[in-house]
Parts: C-alpha cells; structure tokens; sequence
C-alpha cells in the first residue's frame, strides 16, 4: 500500500502543478472533540443491549469556514456521529446564526454516520433499548452536543486567514453494494454487482505559501466495518482515515464527508483491524490525488437552501393505530405508541417530510449537493451524468438523518432500504412513489437559484 506523503511535500507537489499566487479565499479551521464522557448508549444497531464499553480513539466534531473575495461565507461541519436531527441542526444553526452572522443555509452539518458513536436522541429511537436513565443521559449529551457545534462553528470564523482551495477526486475500493435477493426478497447482503460510487472528492486547503493547512474528503460507504457486538467508541474507516492522514501529516485537519453510501458497506467487515485496514485505503487514496494534478479552485461563492415535502403512503387513522395496539414485534409496537402520541400532540399523523437540499457553489470550480437522510448510490449516480457541473461533490446524510432515501428503482424493490427501515426512525412510511424526482427537482431549483447568484 503507498505510504503517505509528508505535508510538506504534498505542497511541493502541488505548487509545481499550481502557480503560487495572492490568496483567494480566507479561511479558518476549528475542532472539539464530542467523545462522551461517560458509559453512554452507542447508536446503529437495535442488537445492543447495554452502553459504551471505552473508547478505540476520539470522536470529533470540525468546522471549515471559507470566504470568498466578496466576504461571502459558509461553514462546513463534519462530525463522527450517526447523524443529527431537525431539532438539534435547526438549533446549531439559530445559535450559529445570532452568534457569527453565517445564516443556516450556507451552514453545512455532515455527519459520517459511524455505528459506532452515542445516541444522538431522535435519531433512530426506536433501534435502541434504553432505559429512563439512558434517556436521560443522551439527552444531557445532545445537549453537550448541541453548544459544542456552535462553539467550533464560531471558533472556525474567528481563525479566518488568507488560503487557496485546490480539488481532486480519486477512488477508494471496498464500498460494495449490499443489497442483494434472498428468498425472492432484497436483504442485506454483498452484491458485487450492484452499484456503488467509489469516488473520493477531495479539496486541499493551503495557506498563501501554498503550506498544507487541511484537507476536505468524502467517500459513498456505510460507515459499519464493525458491528453491533462492538461497544468501544470509535469513528470507524472514516475516523481511521482522520486518523492516518493526521499522523502521517502534522499540523494538517483532515476532515470527512461521507457521500450517498446508503446502500454501500465496506467489504470485508467484522473486526476492528479491518476498520483500519479501510481507513489506511481511503487514507491512501486521498494521498494519491494530493499528489497528483490538482485544480484551483476560485469562487465565488454562492449557496441556497430548500425543503420538498416528501409524501408517505397512506398515514394510519388514530382508530387503525388503537386498533393495532400490541400488535407486531417490539419495534412496531413503539411504533405504534409514538404514532398515538403524535396525534394526541398534533392532532394527526404526519402525511409527509419537508426533506431539505443545500447546494454550495464554489463560482464553476466546484458544485456541493448536500442530501439530508440516508441516501442510496442512484441519486450520485444520476445527478452526476444529469447536472451541468464539472467537478460535482454529492454528500448523503446532511443536516438531518431522519430515514432512508430510497430512488425510484429501490423503491419498488424494497427491503430495508426500500420501506422497512422505516419502523425505527418513527415513521409509518413507505414513501410515495416519485421520491426521486422530488428530491431531484430541488436539486435542480438550487442549481438554477445559484447559478443567477453567481452572476
């Protein structure tokens, strides 16, 4: 496996590929870590029975604020976390907003949906088996969490400094396609010909003498080399790649942004050498395009923000949701309670969910499409060959995961990904048929919005 370089020569490397000139941009990085401080109930996999046991290396959450000649802004966070909710990102980015002046739309909150960080307390509920302390645990850590990504929003704009952005894009090998057919049914399993994105989108950020100052990367994979029998706090290949390219690199953040790896897990998986093992392979990867041709990347900068309501098939009655009281497996039958509980607040069941699309233009260097929920392969795929934008970065799991996004093709087939899954993110689903669309559509109407702001 290639060894990564030292920083100081990826800016050798790359200042012979790219003139050294004024800075275009200002920047400022910022990090905390967000490990919790005590035995705290990890999220991913309804198998587990009990709290964190330790931890393999730190979670941390990152902010990348970036400013064009213009003084236009937005910040960019990563976290190692299963994924953030509606409550918690809408909160982070009012306080962010009264704090630091960056509106929410040109806030991006990524999480890289490691399986195996804590509970963020709405997100999955249903999946886990805590107790009334548990509960009241994670949500004291939300809470924690919740100032914390403020605080490293704010303290990344308060460190701005002159930079140059470059981009590249490489691949990594072990996301493997996991839907595959078992008794006539889409289960989870190895497909080796099932489809996946294996891009690596990176953006290398330098000082104005071209020093290495961080590094933006992205891969489409589930973050679940290891599994529910696993109790030790970790970010999984996405943090061991962190990790690597830190060591490797002194002074150098790397920061992750997973993509729409919903339907992706690496491959092979079950211990925790292989999470390293992958780590070291994305960490390579990202390596590899530092040292290669790398394309400035100038601005300005441009950004929009939207929701589209996504409808589900038929919402239960409160006299149905009565009706089926004790009914089915213990994850349904919370289900159905939590649905009950709905109506007595709000009067009904939700019909549909306002699902939110950010896109960041970098001038027509760099389009970021950023997708809320868990979303399939088939949404990079297609925006890639349908959008006027070359370089393209699509994100999954951004703002708020809050289920899975199924395409139009996942959709009709099924499985977990396709409708089941439902039952643990609180939702009677599946969705309607022209999901797809929708959320393209969007995409489209921000793609427009901001090609006018760039003018």
């Amino acid at each position: 496996m290639r060894k990564l370089l030292p920083c100081l020569v990826w800016g050798l490397i790359v200042s012979g590929s790219l003139a050294v000139s004024a800075a275009d941009w200002k920047v400022g990085i910022a990090k905390t870590e967000i490990t919790p401080t005590q035995p705290t109930w990890m999220a991913g996999y309804a198998a587990r029975k009990h709290p964190s046991e330790g931890t393999v290396h730190a979670l941390w959450a990152k902010a990348l604020a970036l400013e064009d000649a213009r003084g236009e802004r937005v910040v960019i966070v990563t976290t190692d976390l299963i994924g953030l909710v509606r409550e918690v990102s809408d909160e982070i980015g009012a306080r962010a907003h009264q704090r630091t002046g960056v509106p929410r739309q040109r806030i991006v909150l990524n999480s890289s949906h490691t399986h195996c960080g804590p509970v963020v307390l709405g997100c999955a509920d249903i999946a886990h088996h805590m107790e009334a302390d548990d509960v009241a645990a994670a949500a004291e850590y939300r809470g924690v969490l919740q100032e914390k990504l403020v605080r490293v929003i704010e303290a990344a704009c308060a460190k701005m400094q002159p930079a140059n952005l470059a981009f590249g894009e490489g691949t990594a090998p072990f996301a493997a396609n996991r839907r595959r057919i078992q008794s006539g049914k889409y289960a989870i399993g190895p497909n080796p010909s099932g489809p996946t994105d294996r891009r690596v989108p990176v953006l290398r950020v330098s000082d104005e003498n071209d020093r290495p100052m961080a590094v933006l990367f992205g891969y489409a994979c589930h973050n679940t080399t290891l599994g529910g029998d696993f109790f030790r706090f970790n970010g999984d290949y996405a943090g061991f790649a962190q990790v690597e390219l830190e060591a490797k690199n002194p002074g150098v953040e790397a920061l992750f942004m997973i993509g729409c790896g919903a339907d992706s897990n690496p491959q092979p998986r079950g211990t925790l050498e292989l999470a390293e093992q992958h780590g070291k392979e994305l960490a390579a990867a990202v390596d590899e395009v530092l040292s290669g041709e790398l394309r400035p990347v100038r601005g300005p900068l441009a950004a929009a923000m939207d929701r589209v309501d996504l409808p589900f098939v038929d919402p239960p009655s409160k006299e149905e949701l009565e009706a089926r009281r004790g009914e089915g497996n213990v994850y349904q039958q919370r289900l159905t309670k939590l649905l009950l509980e709905r109506i007595e607040k709000q009067g009904k069941v939700d019909a549909s969910y306002a699902y939110p699309v950010q896109v960041v233009r970098f001038g027509k260097d760099l389009t970021l499409v950023t997708l809320a929920g868990e979303v399939v392969v088939d949404y990079a795929i297609r925006l890639h060959k349908e959008l006027d934008a070359e370089p393209l970065w699509v994100a999954g799991y951004t703002n708020e995961v809050f289920a899975y996004v199924p395409s139009e093709r996942i959709l009709s087939e099924g499985g977990y990904e396709g409708g089941d899954a439902m039952v643990y993110f609180g939702w009677h689903g599946p969705f309607q048929p022209g999901v797809e669309d929708r959320v393209v559509g969007l995409v489209r109407t921000l793609m427009d919005r901001t090609e006018q702001a760039l003018r």
